[in-house]
């Protein structure tokens, strides 16, 4: 982080989502509702999860991991996209510009992981359910989490090696309301077509390689649940749909960011207000409502915190 040293740039100036008072009071109502609903609601999965002996799964394990991550997304940039929304002065320092975009991209490199382990988790299960206890054992889980946060911060290490040491000499404005690689590098004073390709290849191609490796993984999957009439089919084609239902909603932003050549900003700005704010929160309305057993296991969680606290 010692790149503010070879710069006049000291800090970072947001011009944020948009100039009219009006269109700024609703963005805070609804974005200040989505952060506190993704908060509590990704907050109760993993609380439900550890507390219920009946979720005690690889699936339910899997998708705790995915509710901490979800709350890390929600923690990134919300809160001070939130706080700026009616400051005249966005700003944000050098460092913390950096700090930003290496907790966005291990973020990331984490949630694509999970979600192919979930993905993994779900053929075994579906696939080869005699196996699916040997297979997906504690020791694969663990190995699954551990993956995934080795390769978020490799993925995020690799990209900040290259533009942590970048100069900047002016302007300092970033046309968004937090500081991501596409437009953080635009403002260098160098030439930066080599960078933008390292960004395209390391962003923009292993998020669509991931998607579909994951679209072509629950066709496999589909497939086969189609052709057993037991009645665990719709069961199953539940779980994977709101399993499919979350792939969508986090790769269809990030493929389109970092791949489209020359996205607009204000489409720019939406999907990131969506990765940022509504995707954490839709996640766990996804998986508790579609998902019978965690809604009874909520309930169980609800009646023993209120037999407690009678107790007390």
């Amino acid at each position: 982080m010692e790149g503010s040293n070879h710069s006049v740039v000291s800090e970072f100036v947001f011009l944020g989502l948009t100039t009219s008072w009006d269109i700024q009071l609703l963005v805070f109502v609804f974005s200040s509702m989505f952060f506190m609903a993704s908060m509590m609601g990704n907050s109760l999965i993993i609380f439900t999860v550890a507390s219920d002996p009946h979720l005690h799964s690889p699936m339910y394990f899997l998708l705790a991991n995915l509710s901490f991550i979800d709350l890390g997304v929600s923690c990134v940039t919300s809160p001070k996209m939130i706080y700026d929304l009616f400051r005249k002065h966005k700003v944000i320092s050098f460092r913390g510009c950096i700090t930003q975009i290496f907790f966005i991209h291990v973020i990331g490199g984490v949630e694509m992981v999970l979600l192919i382990a979930m993905a993994f988790d779900r053929y075994v299960a579906i696939c080869k359910p005699l196996h699916y206890l040997s297979i997906m054992s504690q020791r694969i889980c663990l190995f699954f989490v551990v993956t995934a946060w080795i390769v978020g911060l490799i993925h995020s290490l690799v990209q900040l090696a290259f533009v942590v040491n970048l100069p900047f000499c002016g302007p300092n404005v970033l046309d968004s309301f937090y500081c991501d690689l596409p437009r953080f590098i635009k403002l260098a004073c160098i030439d930066i077509r080599k960078l933008e390709f390292m960004i395209t290849a390391n962003s923009g191609f292993i998020s669509v390689g991931s998607f579909f490796i994951l679209i072509i993984s629950y066709t496999v999957i589909i497939s086969t649940v189609q052709k057993h009439s037991s009645s665990g089919s719709s069961k199953a084609l539940s779980t994977l749909s709101a399993h499919i239902s979350v792939v969508v909603l986090f790769f269809g932003p990030l493929i389109f960011v970092y791949t489209w050549p020359s996205s607009s900003i204000n489409i720019d700005k939406f999907l990131a207000i969506f990765d940022a704010v509504i995707t954490p929160f839709l996640n766990p309305v996804i998986y508790t409502f579609r998902n019978q057993e965690m809604k009874m296991a909520m309930k169980r969680v609800f009646k023993q915190l209120l037999s407690y606290r009678k107790i007390s």
